[in-house]
């Protein structure tokens, strides 16, 4: 285990972007009437699709680096 501390730096913020589209997952969802009416909800669907797609991409190279023993 290489340089636990490097892990953990790139790690938590992953997590916390996860948590982060966790609850706009929710409130979206919530809410998706009134943004309905204001026409902003096809707007949060692409922020959270993008938001999804940075934290898989950080997620995949993460695992990477740590396979190929740079962290």
């Amino acid at each position: 285990m290489k340089n636990t501390k490097l892990r953990i730096t790139w790690i938590i913020p992953n997590v916390f972007c996860y948590l982060m589209l966790f609850g706009l997952s929710i409130w979206t969802v919530a809410n998706s009437e009134g943004l309905q009416e204001i026409n902003r909800l096809s707007l949060y669907v692409i922020i959270m699709l993008l938001l999804f797609l940075v934290s898989v991409f950080a997620s995949y190279r993460i695992r990477t680096w740590i396979k190929e023993g740079k962290i």
